[in-house]
C-alpha cells in the first residue's frame, strides 16, 4: 500500500467508498475501521485512510473493488409505496412482513431505506444503493422536507395551527415545529391535515398530536424531498426511476452523476422561483409515466416506449 493512498489528497476515504458501496452509512464504517473490521489491500485499515482506482476494501465478509469515477454508474433508486403493518427493518424478533422482502435482488451492494415510517404509518418510502445519497437526504444537517398527510380524532384550534408553524410544542426529546400545515378537512370525528416536517424523529408526527391531545388514526407520507409519491404506485407496489430522474435527485443534493450518456425524458414541474432568490429547497416533483403492463421475468412489468421506470410487483394487493 502507498503512502498516498492512506495520507494524500488522492482517492476518498475508505468510510465513503463503503457507505457508497451501501455496506452501511458513513459512521457506522468509521466505527467498524476502529474496531479493525475494515482492511485496505489485505491490511488492517485506519480511520484517515484512502483508496485509488484498483484498489481492494473489505469490510467483514463483504469485499469492495475500487472503481474509477468512470466505471461506477448511477446508483438504483427505488419508490415504494409502504402499506400500514410492515415494518422497515431486515431483522424482526416477531418476523413480521418487512419492507424488504420483495424488493430485486442486488450482487455485491444492498438496498438502504431513506427515511424509516412505523409499523402502522403507510407512504413514500425511498430505497438506494448509495450509501452518500441516504445520507444527503437523511442527514439533520440537510433539513430535508417530509410531506405527510394525517387524519385526527377531533380539530385542531385556530390558536394551535398558528402556533405549530411559530412557535411549535416541546416533546420529551425537543422542540417540534411545522414549516406548513394545512387544514384538509373532513366528516364526523376525524379530521385530515397536511403538514411539512423538515426532520425524521422516531413516531414524531404521531407524538405531537398526541400532546395536542389529538389521536392520530391514520398517518401517510406523501413526500420526501422533491420525490413525490406517484398515484400510480398502489400499495405494496414500487417503481425504479430511470437516469434522468435519479441524475435530478443527485443534482438536488449536490452529488456528481458519473455517467456521461445523455438522461432520459422526466416530467417534471419546475418552480416558479429560482432556489438561490427563495432560499428553500426546490420542489420538484417526480412523477412516473404510464406503463403497460405484461407478464415478465420475476413478475416484472414490461414499460411503454416513453417510460422511464420500471414498475415491480410484490404480490401484495393494491
Amino acid at each position: 500500500m502507498t503512502e498516498q493512498n492512506e495520507t494524500g489528497p488522492q482517492g476518498e476515504r475508505l468510510q465513503k467508498i463503503l457507505a457508497q458501496a451501501g455496506v452501511g452509512s458513513r459512521r457506522e464504517m468509521e466505527e467498524w475501521i476502529v474496531a479493525g473490521r475494515v482492511t485496505l489491500n489485505g491490511e488492517v485499515a485506519t480511520l484517515g485512510m484512502r483508496a485509488v482506482d484498483g484498489d481492494v476494501v473489505c469490510a467483514d465478509k463483504r469485499v469492495v473493488h475500487v472503481k474509477g469515477e468512470a466505471e461506477r454508474g448511477l446508483p438504483r433508486v427505488l419508490l415504494y409505496h409502504k402499506q400500514e403493518g410492515e415494518i422497515v427493518s431486515r431483522d424482526d424478533p416477531e418476523s413480521r412482513t418487512s419492507v424488504f422482502d420483495n424488493l430485486p435482488k442486488l450482487r455485491g451492494q444492498k438496498w438502504i431505506a431513506i427515511g424509516r415510517l412505523d409499523f402502522n404509518t403507510s407512504g413514500l418510502l425511498i430505497f438506494t444503493t448509495s450509501g452518500e445519497l441516504a445520507n444527503r437526504l437523511m442527514h439533520p444537517r440537510f433539513e430535508v422536507e417530509r410531506e405527510y398527510a394525517v387524519r385526527v380524532q377531533g380539530e385542531m384550534t385556530p390558536e394551535q395551527m398558528r402556533s405549530m408553524t411559530k412557535q411549535g410544542i416541546e416533546l420529551e426529546d425537543g422542540l417540534v415545529r411545522f414549516e406548513k400545515l394545512s387544514d384538509e378537512g373532513g366528516e364526523g370525528f376525524n379530521h385530515w391535515y397536511r403538514l411539512v416536517l423538515k426532520e425524521g424523529r422516531n413516531r414524531v408526527v404521531r407524538r405531537t398530536f398526541e400532546a395536542l391531545g389529538l389521536p392520530v388514526s391514520r398517518l401517510m407520507r406523501v413526500r420526501f424531498g422533491i420525490v413525490n409519491l406517484p398515484p400510480s404506485i398502489k400499495r405494496g407496489k414500487m417503481a425504479e426511476l430511470g437516469e434522468g430522474e435519479v441524475r435530478m435527485i443527485l443534482d438536488w443534493v449536490g452529488m456528481p452523476a458519473d455517467i456521461s450518456e445523455p438522461p432520459v425524458q422526466a416530467r417534471v414541474a419546475r418552480p416558479r422561483a429560482k432556489p438561490e432568490a427563495s432560499k428553500e429547497r426546490v420542489e420538484v416533483e417526480i412523477v412516473p409515466p404510464k406503463v403497460r403492463k405484461t407478464t415478465g421475468r420475476r413478475g416484472q412489468a414490461d414499460m411503454s416506449r416513453a417510460s422511464s421506470h420500471r414498475k415491480i410487483k410484490t404480490g401484495a394487493k393494491s
